[in-house]
């Protein structure tokens, strides 16, 4: 048997907590002496301590130590359990990680500038155009890429030929903004006349008069510009009468450097009555 004061310097447990885990049924002493009062380990318990000081480093709370040694009788169920348990910080990191990465932005625009951008707003026509056009709903706004590999993958055969006065934009069909299952169209002008392939449609879209500013940079701050063409149209006589969209100037797929892409946010509009 060993003492509760060799059992603690061997478990590197203080012997506070370790008379708290006897309350609360966590780390029982083999045997207390009835006439003292004195705590004995046994040499196996010396495995269920060193299991639980672990747990408590991982930084699991008492309550969920106990459900897990209570739980997971051996280690290999332990394992799994773990296992799933890292999956889940994983995805608390990355959620953590982008998180730090709009601060850094914020904190890198605001100590650049000392305020948000200044938003030049002006009205102007985008003229008629022709164009393959992909509309899916997709999961979020970030997965947009997915409907250029669908426009790439079934025209690539075609030999498309750009209208370099009119590349690529993408409009977004959903009332508002959505967390999920968004609704977005991607238009890609070219010059020429094509069929349609499952997924891809050529069309001629209207010329219309549109609200519009340029942002230049990463999309993390874009909102500051949707933000300065509501102001302008508000304070300006005019109302909105269609579907927001951006023109990609310069987009990911051109340049791997965000400090690069440039951006040309529209908002259909018209004189308010």
């Amino acid at each position: 048997m060993i003492k509760i004061g060799d059992f603690s310097k061997l478990t590197k447990i203080s012997i506070r907590m370790l008379r708290h885990y006897d309350e609360i049924g966590l780390l029982k002493p083999e045997t207390v002496d009835r006439f003292s009062g004195y705590r004995y380990y046994s040499v196996k318990q010396l495995s269920d301590a060193n299991r639980i000081r672990a747990l408590r480093e991982m930084g699991f709370g008492l309550s969920e130590t106990a459900e897990i040694i209570m739980q997971y009788n051996d280690t290999e169920a332990i394992a799994d359990f773990l296992e799933k348990k890292q999956k889940e910080l994983e995805r608390e990191r990355t959620e953590l990680n982008d998180r730090l990465t709009l601060i850094e932005s914020a904190i890198e625009r605001l100590r650049k500038d000392g305020k948000s951008m200044n938003y030049n707003v002006t009205v102007k026509t985008v003229p008629e155009r022709y164009a393959a056009c992909v509309r899916k709903t997709i999961a979020s706004y970030d997965h947009e890429g997915e409907l250029w590999a669908i426009l790439r993958s079934e025209t690539k055969t075609m030999k498309l030929q750009p209208d370099t006065a009119y590349t690529a934009c993408a409009i977004f069909h959903d009332d508002g903004y959505k967390e999920s299952d968004v609704d977005v169209e991607i238009q890609m002008g070219v010059v020429g006349k094509y069929e349609d392939t499952e997924n891809v449609k050529f069309k001629t879209i209207p010329a219309v008069e549109v609200a519009s500013t340029i942002h230049k940079g990463s999309y993390d701050s874009i909102t500051d510009a949707y933000s300065a063409v509501m102001e302008w149209i508000a304070g300006n006589g005019y109302e909105i009468c269609g579907e927001m969209f951006n023109i990609y100037h310069m987009s990911p797929a051109q340049t791997s450097n965000p400090d690069e892409q440039v951006t040309e946010i529209c908002l259909p509009v018209r004189k308010a009555k």
